[in-house]
């Protein structure tokens, strides 16, 4: 699944980078408060790599039929 699709126009793009980037400071703040610094920072690592993959194995409408990455 593509970061930015083919819809999206300037603004849109901007706020979604601006949100991703809210939501990351609020994630690695209540881990290091939960989980102190080394197991928080380590807790944000995990759930930010598998954000990323479920982002990255997810299909998209801009992907082609079939397409296997």
């Amino acid at each position: 699944m593509p970061y930015f699709t083919s819809k999206q126009d300037q603004a849109e793009r901007t706020f979604k980078v601006l949100a991703d980037v809210f939501c990351a400071i609020l994630l690695v703040t209540f881990s290091i408060v939960f989980f102190g610094w080394l197991g928080g920072l380590a807790a944000f690592v995990v759930v930010e790599a598998g954000l990323l993959a479920i982002d990255w194995l997810l299909p998209s409408e801009d992907d082609a039929a079939g397409v296997v990455r």
